[in-house]
């Protein structure tokens, strides 16, 4: 297959690469530093390099991504990765500009790629929108991650709707804790975090079976969504006991 994974230069997007890559896949390697893209080919062997296409944007930047995406002319799988995390630690002192940030890289840099793409993408191919669980729970502190998250899945889910008569498929990928540099900087426990290497397997895993979504660790996807389900007094209280802690 060719596959394009954006935010590929670290974290699951990384894993996911090295693993596509080692299953004999062609891989365009999209992010923003030339110089981590080019250091993270080295690590590769010569089979892998061969298959190794880095294309450097920023997926907040909408004339880059159009630039770097209108020279593909065949891609099977789009696996929209990228994204950021910042919180609001002092809501008495709102900084909006901290939102807009958020928001361009979560939810606009998926609307710029996916505006590339389906002038690229043909029947029996797929997109895969990677979200969050923090979607799910109003949780402390996540103004801006946790409704960018909300705002992607959305999307993604309208998109798979008007796709379906074109014959492109779209996957939601929600996953809880994963050990990446993004999780590194958090301050707070977060239960059940899971490797790259494992959330790397259940992607691939779920793709695979053509699944229009997926969440993992599942244990901890269970919790979430039954906590979800709950009366939304209630999904407010247990937000401000977490403030608490």
């Amino acid at each position: 297959m060719n596959i394009l994974i954006t935010g590929a230069s670290s974290g699951i997007g990384k894993q996911l690469t090295c693993d596509y890559l080692a299953a004999g896949h062609t891989v365009y390697v999209c992010g923003r530093n030339e110089e981590k893209l080019a250091a993270f080919r080295a690590t590769l062997g010569s089979a892998e390099q061969e298959r190794f296409h880095p294309l450097v944007f920023d997926v907040t930047e909408q004339q880059q991504v159009q630039r770097a995406l209108a020279k593909l002319t065949e891609i099977d799988l789009a696996i929209l990765n990228a994204g950021v995390c910042e919180y609001v630690d002092d809501v008495m002192n709102f900084d909006a500009a901290l939102v807009e940030r958020v928001f361009a890289a979560n939810f606009f840099g998926v609307v710029y790629c996916c505006e590339a793409l389906v002038r690229v993408l043909r029947a029996g191919s797929r997109i895969a929108i990677v979200d969050s669980m923090a979607r799910l729970i109003p949780f402390t502190r996540a103004e801006a991650y946790g409704a960018s998250k909300a705002a992607v899945h959305y999307f993604a889910g309208s998109l798979r709707s008007d796709l379906r008569p074109h014959g492109i498929a779209v996957t939601t990928i929600s996953p809880g804790f994963v050990e990446t540099p993004m999780t590194d900087a958090n301050d707070f426990e977060m239960p059940m975090r899971i490797s790259v290497t494992k959330a790397s397997k259940a992607i691939q895993k779920g793709l695979q079976r053509g699944k229009p979504h997926i969440a993992f660790p599942r244990i901890f996807g269970l919790i979430l969504a039954t906590l979800h389900r709950l009366p939304y007094r209630l999904q407010i209280a247990l937000s401000a006991r977490l403030r608490n802690q």
